[in-house]
This record gives structure tokens, sequence and C-alpha cells, in this order.
């Protein structure tokens, strides 16, 4: 079984990070949720989550992805943990996924992992960094050599089925999808 790591940070946005635990979740992927700090993690609508450990925990765990979900501040604090670059940096050299979505692609720059890529961020997100080297699409999801990104709240479910046909392949995304009654 594929196992995700989701690191929540206070003001994360909770329908990008709930939609994509749930789906995964329903494939049959174990995701682990860790926050920054210990306790919960209250997002930026106001909704408030319990991680299941902190990431001082699981920092030397293997995990086959790394997910980032976007909103502001929760992208900013994302952002300014080393730990996060740290582990984002080791996933890529192992050749593991790492994704991102909404305002938090912009982590994965920090880290150097949109170098020479395509990627997609919500709007004006990427746009606003120095990234001569990668080429930023205004598509839902964009996949690039095992980094993935979206653009934000209305792309989190589409995001998270790449995510699960990445991990668990088509047939099982397919089939999540299909219980999942979309038009």
């Amino acid at each position: 079984m594929a196992r995700v790591l989701m690191p929540l940070a206070q003001g994360c946005e909770e329908l990008e990070a709930v939609t994509v635990i749930d789906l995964l979740r329903r494939a049959g992927i174990e995701v682990v949720t860790a926050g920054l700090e210990e306790g919960p993690v209250t997002c930026s609508r106001g909704v408030v989550l319990l991680p299941d450990t902190r990431l001082d925990e699981v920092l030397d765990e293997d995990f086959d992805m790394l997910v980032l979900p976007g909103g502001l501040p929760g992208a900013d604090h994302l952002d300014n943990d080393e730990r996060i670059k740290v582990l984002l940096r080791r996933m890529a050299e192992q050749g593991k996924y790492t994704a991102a979505i909404c305002a938090a692609p912009k982590v994965l720059a920090s880290a150097g992992l949109l170098e020479n890529r395509r990627a997609t961020s919500y709007p004006g997100v990427l746009d606003a960094l120095d990234l001569p080297r990668t080429h930023r699409l205004n598509q839902p999801v964009v996949v690039d050599a095992g980094v993935i990104t979206s653009r934000g709240p209305g792309t989190a479910m589409d995001f998270a089925l790449e995510l699960i046909g990445q991990l668990a392949g088509e047939e099982q995304r397919q089939a999540v999808e299909s219980g999942l009654v979309r038009p």
C-alpha cells in the first residue's frame, strides 16, 4: 500500500486538505497528516483539523508521496519551515512524488523542484516569483516527472484523482471516481 505524508500548517485550505485525504483513503492509500506543531490546526476558513501526528515524529519515515495543501497563511508557514524543504528535496532525490495545490507550489519552487518543469498554481502565485526556468500553465492539474501541481479548491478533486492514478493506477482512480457521481 502506498503511503502519503500531508503536512498541515495553521491556515491551510481545508477543502484541499480534506478532499485529498478523503479520496486517497477511499483508494486504500495510507495518508498520514502531520502538524507542523503540536495540537489542532485551524484552517483558513475556521475548520479545525486534528493531525494524526506531529511532523517531527515522521521525519525519518518512508513515504511514496508528499502532498502540500495550499491556502494562506498555510502555504507561507510551509514555505518558512526548513523541515518541509528538506523532506521535499529528499523525496525528489529518491525519485518519489511531490505534490502541491493552490499557493503551495511556491514551496516546491523554494525547494528548487520546479526548475525546468511545467507547473500550475493559484492564479498569480508562481507568476510573483522569479522562476525563469519554470513553464507556468493554466491547467487544473499538471504532472511533470513526479512533480504534481494544481490550481486551487475548485480543482482539488481532479488533483486527488490524479494522485490516486499516479500511486495506485488508472483502474483504482476510475473506481474511486465512479463512486463520486461526478458529472
